[in-house]
């Protein structure tokens, strides 16, 4: 090969490399597909509307342990058929494991605590909307990452609009009990979003969603049989129907649109949609739950999504590391 063909071939080959980073990079809302967005956001969306109207027919733990159970069957089954045998080192196992625990036993055995409590959907949904914002700080504290002054901004917006919506009537939204689970949900959704960084590579989305919908539904049955012991139904017909939707439309047709959500807009694509879910649950609550904002409770709706955009939309087209 002459010298001119090998620097051409080493050009294409920086070129190609280029075009393969800039399609890794996260995007947008503006750069993601709209019929998938719109689906996932409602997906999403519909799980805080599926909590509350599930607890009324279960009790919060054993919904959600059933709920992980059987995703994990179906799931299980699903990567069996399209993925072949599970193919994972010790290590990568223990870790997806551990991430997904967190992430998954107690951002919603808290958040279903939170709805038996009194904790409204949308306000639920509002508070899990400041966990892109609030792992990107923690990201600062915990692991040195560099903060935007527009990150801090929008995370100091988004909490003074929760406080605003929340208001003066503490124990309409389940008091200091509701209020503390649904905190320690945030916290859990944060930090199993950092664990996700902890494995340390891509591994197979239907084989780690099986390993982690498996690994928290066991914990939680415990606690559940513990804690609320075996009188757990209180309307059966409710308690199959929240369980069925939750464990196939939010746990499956969601992973799915996720999956198409990252294909396109890189690890970060998720994040960038976070502050439409409120204002999307807060329409489903009050078609399906009867719930009303107050027009107090509008304003900080308004400043909170407002927040949260300001410290996910934009950002995440800058950040071009994966791990973002």
């Amino acid at each position: 090969m002459t010298g001119h063909s090998r620097a051409q071939s080493r050009a294409q080959s920086r070129a190609q490399s280029r075009a393969q980073s800039r399609g890794r990079a996260p995007r947008d809302v503006a750069g993601l597909p709209l019929l998938p967005t719109a689906g996932f956001v409602l997906v999403w969306s519909s799980g805080y509307i599926a909590g509350p109207y599930g607890v009324s027919g279960m009790s919060p733990l054993m919904l959600v342990a059933i709920r992980f159970l059987v995703a994990a069957v179906l799931v299980g089954v699903l990567a069996r058929v399209l993925r072949g045998p599970l193919r994972l080192d010790r290590r990568s196992l223990v870790r997806i494991a551990a991430a997904g625990l967190v992430m998954n036993g107690v951002q919603f055995g808290a958040m279903y605590l939170a709805f038996d409590a009194g904790l409204g959907a949308t306000l639920g949904a509002l508070m899990h909307s400041l966990s892109p914002v609030l792992t990107a700080l923690l990201a600062g504290i915990l692991l040195g990452e560099r903060l935007s002054p527009r990150q801090v901004v929008g995370f100091v917006l988004g909490v003074v609009g929760v406080l605003i919506v929340l208001g003066p009537d503490v124990d309409g939204a389940g008091g200091v009990v509701g209020i503390g689970f649904a905190v320690a949900s945030v916290l859990g959704l944060s930090l199993g979003t950092l664990g996700q960084r902890w494995i340390g590579h891509a591994p197979d989305p239907l084989w780690s969603a099986t390993i982690q919908f498996a690994v928290s539904g066991p914990p939680v049955l415990l606690l559940a049989l513990a804690v609320e012991g075996t009188d757990v139904v209180r309307d059966p017909a409710r308690a199959v129907i929240a369980i069925g939707y939750l464990a196939v439309v939010n746990s499956i047709v969601g992973l799915a649109l996720l999956g198409v959500l990252v294909r396109a807009g890189g690890a970060g694509a998720a994040s960038s949609v976070f502050f439409l879910m409120p204002p999307v649950t807060a329409v489903l609550a009050w078609a399906t739950l009867g719930e009303v904002l107050t027009p107090l409770g509008l304003v900080g709706l308004v400043v909170a999504v407002t927040g949260v955009a300001v410290a996910t939309v934009g950002t995440q087209r800058s950040r071009r590391s994966p791990r973002s």
